[in-house]
């Protein structure tokens, strides 16, 4: 008898479909910048309309937060968080996202899933403003779980070269301005999963007395992309630095950018950290220092300010509805961050 390629797992069929579900929904998120199309071998942007473009480039994944989307089956948010990290972290160095680059690996394609992930992936390039114009998706059979993928992205931007950020801009006196998160956006989950889920200790459908949605949707609520928020102040010079509050949480992340003679002072004395937090930490009577260097604890970018500029960031801020709040102060010191709770 003879042997082909969907007998030994790999559908040829169905990542045609999928190709077809995706076209529109990838199309939508193109400019005119964009001179490729789907289904080519690589992707074409034309840069225009800088002086001395800088390219700004960023990948990540994420992680075990897809473990919630097998167990749920909501596929259609995890894409959003795939962007976002990539996306955010190019932000900080003042970057205009300009397109983005997918990778998901399955165990076996099903065309109707993919196009919901994919469906993710092109609302997270929306709302960064970017174009999706390339990605992969690979059937591998025996190497993923049955019904399980993982995914990776990419991101490119541009800055002109004199408004980059890299730390170098901030200065004592500065203030510290928290934009809000939406969540545990994507990191921590291995801990997350481990305190909520492990022996059966949650069901995914457990009910919060805080949110209207179940435990399990409620962790899966995507990652905050910060494009919008911070776009007019990157092209008013408002900002003098951006950080990206990831694994690590605030202790860990900002004093990548600060310089070794400044410290970041934060007074979150009177700061409600958000219940989904306390909810977590009180599972595992996880210390809050512990929390503070594991999760973002609800201020998922930090944003470093002039004094002289402080009011007019605010406006802005308040123009496009961002949820922020004043967190601290740029003091003398040795490169560190002090909490004061």
């Amino acid at each position: 008898m003879a042997i082909d390629y969907k007998a030994a797992g790999v559908d040829r069929e169905a990542g045609y479909e999928e190709v077809r579900k995706i076209k529109e929904i990838v199309k939508a998120t193109n400019n005119e910048n964009v001179l490729s199309k789907i289904g080519g071998f690589s992707g074409l942007y034309k840069l225009q309309g800088y002086k001395n473009p800088i390219l700004v480039t960023g990948t990540d994944g994420v992680g075990t937060k897809l473990k919630l989307a097998f167990m749920t089956g909501i596929h259609d948010t995890v894409g959003i968080d795939l962007v976002a990290m990539s996306v955010n972290d190019i932000l900080c160095q003042g970057a205009k996202p300009l397109f983005f680059l997918d990778y998901i690996g399955c165990s076996h394609l099903d065309a109707d899933k993919m196009a919901e992930i994919v469906k993710g992936v092109a609302d997270g390039c929306v709302q960064s403003g970017c174009a999706l114009i390339g990605g992969e998706t690979a059937e591998m059979p025996g190497f993923y779980d049955d019904g399980e993928y993982d995914m990776a992205g990419f991101a490119v931007g541009v800055v002109e070269e004199d408004k980059i950020l890299d730390g170098s801009k901030i200065k004592e006196g500065d203030i510290l301005i928290g934009l809000k998160s939406s969540g545990f956006h994507s990191n921590g989950y291995s801990l997350i999963r481990k305190l909520v889920f492990e022996d059966g200790k949650f069901s995914p459908n457990h009910k919060l007395s805080f949110s209207d949605k179940p435990l399990a949707e409620e962790l899966l609520t995507p990652t905050k992309i910060y494009y919008n928020d911070v776009k007019d102040l990157l092209e008013l010079d408002y900002v003098n630095a951006l950080v990206h509050i990831t694994g690590g949480g605030l202790y860990e992340n900002v004093p990548r950018i600060l310089p070794n003679d400044l410290d970041a002072e934060f007074d979150l004395k009177n700061y409600e950290i958000p219940e989904i937090f306390n909810f977590v930490g009180e599972l595992g009577n996880v210390e809050e220092k512990e929390m503070f260097s594991t999760f973002n604890m609800g201020l998922g970018m930090i944003m470093f300010v002039s004094k002289e500029n402080i009011d007019k960031a605010k406006e802005i801020l308040d123009k496009n509805n961002t949820e922020y709040l004043e967190v601290g102060k740029v003091v003398k010191g040795t490169g560190n961050i002090k909490i004061w709770r």
